[in-house]
């Protein structure tokens, strides 16, 4: 059951952050996906842990999509609180994925290659739900190649963020040594 709420406390917190962005009013969405995170955290069976964790992917997150917007690939148009960064709110929403490392995509540990595939597929599309939802825009005559550099880095970021998770990575014969 946790697996299933982790998946729609994801998708609620990806719909409300990108409308909220569409309409340029991101406070409230941004407040309420922190206060989620921030439950998350607490309620880990291993806080720091899960803390290094979605710290790592608010860093990953931030240089990433600052680095696509600076080579000119992708417009914010919620640019808060820098038009210089990436925005805030897009922090929030890397942060919200690395929540589901230890929820609803559980299934992918110990698969990197099947989690690449699912980054290279699903982050750049959820970039384009969000543009066309409003949220943002391919710089024109770079949209193919925005595309693709974005799911270059989320084929990279889900396997990253499984290798950075050390919540639930203890080998089975580590297991049966310290149980004896």
């Amino acid at each position: 059951m946790a697996k299933f709420w982790s998946f729609v406390i994801f998708q609620l917190g990806w719909f409300a952050c990108v409308l909220g962005a569409a309409n340029k009013d991101v406070l409230w969405a941004v407040v309420a996906t922190l206060a989620y995170i921030a439950f998350h955290a607490w309620r880990s069976p291993s806080p720091k842990t899960e803390i290094s964790l979605l710290l790592k992917a608010f860093v990953f997150g931030l240089v990433a999509d600052t680095l696509i917007m600076h080579l000119g690939y992708l417009d914010f148009r919620n640019d808060w609180p820098s038009p210089y960064l990436s925005p805030l709110w897009m922090w929030v929403l890397w942060v919200l994925v690395a929540t589901t490392i230890n929820g609803s995509l559980t299934w992918l540990r110990g698969r990197p290659v099947l989690g690449a595939i699912l980054g290279g597929i699903a982050g750049p599309m959820s970039y384009e739900a969000g543009i066309r939802m409003g949220a943002g825009s391919w710089v024109p005559g770079s949209e193919v190649t925005g595309f693709i550099l974005v799911g270059v880095v989320w084929a990279f970021a889900i396997p990253l963020f499984f290798y950075w998770d050390r919540v639930n990575q203890v080998q089975p014969s580590q297991k049966s040594v310290n149980s004896v």
